[in-house]
């Protein structure tokens, strides 16, 4: 008979006791401190409040510009008058002109803006300082409606799903490969993979840089990336142990493509989110160069998907299957983007596709290692011209996009 440790013999009640406390008392701590606000004796009279605005977003309507406005920093702020291209504007809010700390208002302001023009705004508060948004190229921002969403899935599909399609069309050729080519086509892949992963996470912190203060980007992208990584790293671990036990899950190969095409479906969901985003925000001035370019970067893609099932015979069905998997993604980014944007849910799923595909590349490393050190199989040439052209292919294509 097993013996009972002291944590069971305790009762229920005794072990929450035990787990509140410390946090009942430092609740009260803090209603302490919020009470007597010891930090203010340590402002010189007259001192100025910390002023930190954040204009959130710009929408574009027919009855002129609408302002999403945060306060990041942790004094009141009033908003008292807003600048329009060097004019003092009328305005209304919804939300009120006084913001605590994190609280948010939606600027209206009837200016009549011009198509294709920059316009740049500005707020003043009550205590003179000044915070400026610039508009570089003045276009109505997309409404929730049928014919947007149409649009944003005609793009998503032109972007995502078609290309990783195309991508998929080299399975007969990587079939037909022997042995030093299949671990040519694996270290391309790794190569396209690594491109993938620098330019999210270039772009993931980036734009975690952009959010205000408050919100903490770059600790919300390297949890959002190492989130997907253990995630990702589990459901592997889970799909293997299956297929050990009821052979149900597929073979090595398949769970490897299944991971890739995750990896690179979460990628591409963060993608359609920017080039949503880039439409909605009026940055896209260029919009079909901008598409022709994710066209052409996002085609080998489908490349990376079928290298790891090149000796086996997947089905057409399962082929579709991973194809929508690494694609279709890329809609629901585009619909998030252009109609709902949030930086917050960018940097979110950028640091999300970043760790997907950090997972992806250490599984392919894995896989063509085959027990051995993965630096000892890599150190071969055509594994090392693989890699950089794989890289390099990426690099080629993504100037377009960028």
């Amino acid at each position: 008979m097993t013996p009972e440790t002291p944590a069971a013999r305790e009762s229920p009640a005794r072990l929450w006791l035990a787990a509140l406390l410390p946090l009942l008392l430092l609740a009260g701590l803090l209603v302490v401190m919020l009470k007597t606000m010891p930090s203010d004796a340590l402002r010189s009279d007259g001192a100025p409040p910390v002023e930190r605005l954040s204009i959130q977003r710009a929408v574009l309507t027919a009855d002129g510009i609408v302002l999403s406005v945060l306060n990041d920093g942790p004094d009141a702020v009033t908003i008292a008058q807003v600048v329009v291209d060097d004019a003092y504007w009328s305005f209304s809010t919804e939300g009120g002109s006084v913001l605590r700390h994190l609280g948010r208002t939606r600027l209206v302001i009837p200016y009549p803006w011009v198509e294709g023009e920059a316009h740049v705004v500005k707020i003043l508060t009550s205590t003179g300082t000044t915070f400026e948004h610039e508009i570089p190229v003045a276009l109505r921002t997309p409404e929730p409606d049928a014919r947007h969403l149409l649009a944003f899935t005609l793009i998503g599909l032109y972007v995502g799903v078609i290309p990783v399609a195309l991508g998929l069309l080299w399975y007969p050729l990587a079939s037909r490969l022997g042995r030093t080519g299949l671990d040519v086509l694996l270290a391309v892949t790794i190569g396209l993979l690594l491109f993938l992963l620098i330019d999210a996470a270039h772009e993931g912190i980036e734009k975690a840089g952009a959010l205000p203060g408050s919100f903490q980007g770059v600790a919300l992208f390297v949890a959002g990336a190492a989130g997907a990584y253990l995630t990702l790293e589990w459901v592997g671990a889970w799909l293997r142990q299956r297929r050990a036990g009821a052979r149900a899950a597929g073979s090595p190969g398949a769970i490897l493509a299944l991971l890739v095409a995750v990896g690179i479906g979460l990628h591409n969901f963060g993608e359609g989110l920017a080039i949503g985003a880039a439409f909605a925000l009026g940055e896209a001035a260029l919009g079909t160069l901008l598409i022709l370019g994710f066209t052409l970067h996002n085609t080998t893609e489908g490349l990376a998907i079928v290298a790891p099932i090149a000796r086996e015979r997947p089905s057409v069905a399962t082929l579709a299957r991973l194809g929508l998997i690494g694609g279709v993604p890329t809609i629901a980014g585009a619909w998030l983007g252009g109609l709902v944007y949030s930086p917050v849910a960018a940097v979110l799923f950028l640091g999300l596709g970043a760790g997907a595909i950090a997972q992806v590349v250490v599984q392919i490393s894995r896989q063509m290692a085959g027990g051995r050190p993965v630096a000892e199989r890599f150190a071969t040439a055509p594994v090392m011209v693989g890699l950089f052209a794989g890289f390099a292919v990426m690099y080629g294509t993504g100037m377009l996009v960028g």
